[in-house]
């Protein structure tokens, strides 16, 4: 197989070696720099481009062994290969320069069959990491573009109604992830949507899917001239007065989003564990169904009161299933704490989990808002990671009903991407 000619440095402090390589590379097509000492390699390599280094160990200055030492601590010379020039009595020491990362060695004796072999051999590699590193360059362009995207999948702010609390993080493990939380105003901005979910999966599929579900949430849940019917079909109801129920919203969306994933997407066989909360802003009450998914808590002032328990299997698996709708009171002091997986689950570097002891450790201590309690957990989540791999996407949101005696919060947080409100 022919190899495309490269740029060579030559680097060897004996000057009848260095016109003998520097003929017999140009003969073969190459254009070659030569150095006839290790700082004066190391400076071409950072000033110039070249796809291979020939390099004597013994040489004044900077030996062979400093060359290698300096260009692997370097991320971008660290990949250009490298052939060590040595003499028949230096084995040892060409065992030690491959040991560091030199890629192969030459005697000094040269063979044009073997120095054109071994070259030719070198380059190809080195042309193969190129494309490798120039696809990945690219991917890494793309997955920005879809974070970018997915971004725009979640609110860029949060309601903020009078005498109510809400803030809420995201961190995905990886570019992008299968978590999602959402929150929007329902019945004519007397009551607000809650939405906290995680597809099945990581990274690209899952994302594509939360992109999905999240659009058939805020649709579906604004349809409001359906119902769902135990037996699985539709019917219209009158809606005429404006007054659509939490109830029927809630089954309508989950049925018309469960349905539709099952009969459209069942050979993807993805899913999604789902809390979706009506929350009536005057009285309190919310109406909620938890499709598979870890249950959220109400948190008082002296910690967790209840737990939100599945009304239902995951979405999106099979067809004509009925979710159940159950209701609960946030009295004034109460949050609404939901999170993913990700929080329970994360690892320390000995692979301890976070658990949920700690986290219940954690709301029963007092907070005096809503972001307070989140930037709380993600304090604790973030040092208990210690700079392990984050092996799950993180999600949170509380909403927090305020005391009679507190002012009302206007201010509208941003959403988090890897960042806090």
């Amino acid at each position: 197989m022919t190899i495309e000619p490269g740029r060579i440095l030559v680097a060897d402090d004996n000057l009848i070696n260095l016109k003998l390589l520097r003929r017999m590379l140009e003969e073969q097509g190459h254009r070659v720099a030569t150095a006839e000492h290790g700082q004066a390699a190391l400076e071409l390599l950072h000033a110039e481009a070249f796809d291979l280094l020939l390099l004597d160990i013994l040489m004044p200055e900077l030996d062979g062994y400093q060359v290698l030492a300096q260009m692997q601590a370097d991320p971008i010379l660290r990949y250009i290969p490298v052939i060590v020039i040595s003499a028949v009595d230096e084995l040892d020491s060409v065992v030690r320069c491959i040991e560091m990362g030199a890629e192969d060695y030459l005697p000094k004796l040269l063979n044009r069959v073997i120095l054109r072999a071994r070259i030719s051999a070198c380059l190809e590699k080195k042309r193969l990491r190129d494309k490798e590193q120039l696809y990945l360059k690219g991917l890494e362009r793309e997955l920005a573009i879809g974070r970018q995207i997915q971004a725009g999948f979640l609110p860029d702010r949060l309601p903020q109604p009078s005498g109510w609390e809400l803030a809420a993080r995201l961190q995905p493990a990886r570019e992008v992830g299968g978590d999602f939380y959402d929150a929007f105003p329902l019945a004519q901005d007397q009551k607000v949507g809650l939405v906290v979910a995680d597809v099945s999966g990581k990274g690209v599929g899952a994302a594509l899917f939360m992109t999905l579900f999240r659009t058939l949430i805020r649709a579906t849940s604004n349809l409001d001239s359906f119902t769902h019917r135990s037996d699985g079909a539709f019917a219209v109801v009158d809606r005429s007065d404006g007054g659509s129920t939490s109830v029927a919203t809630l089954q309508s969306t989950f049925a018309l989003t469960n349905n539709y994933i099952a009969d459209t997407h069942r050979q993807s066989h993805m899913f999604v564990t789902l809390f979706f909360g009506i929350l009536d802003l005057t009285s309190g009450a919310l109406s909620y169904i938890n499709g598979g998914h870890n249950p959220p808590m109400i948190v008082g002032p002296a910690g967790v009161k209840a737990y939100l328990n599945p009304t239902g299997p995951v979405v999106g698996l099979f067809g004509g299933i009925d979710f159940r709708v159950q209701e609960i009171h946030l009295e004034p002091g109460d949050t609404l704490f939901a999170f993913t997986d990700g929080v329970t689950d994360a690892r320390n570097p000995s692979g301890e989990f976070f658990s949920e002891e700690r986290l219940m450790a954690l709301l029963a201590q007092p907070a005096v808002s809503a972001s307070d309690l989140l930037d709380r957990i993600e304090a604790d989540l973030q040092a208990h990671i210690a700079g392990a791999s984050q092996f799950d996407d993180v999600t949170m949101l509380a909403m927090r009903r305020l005391n009679t005696s507190e002012p009302g919060v206007h201010i509208g947080l941003t959403h988090s991407l890897g960042l806090t409100d």
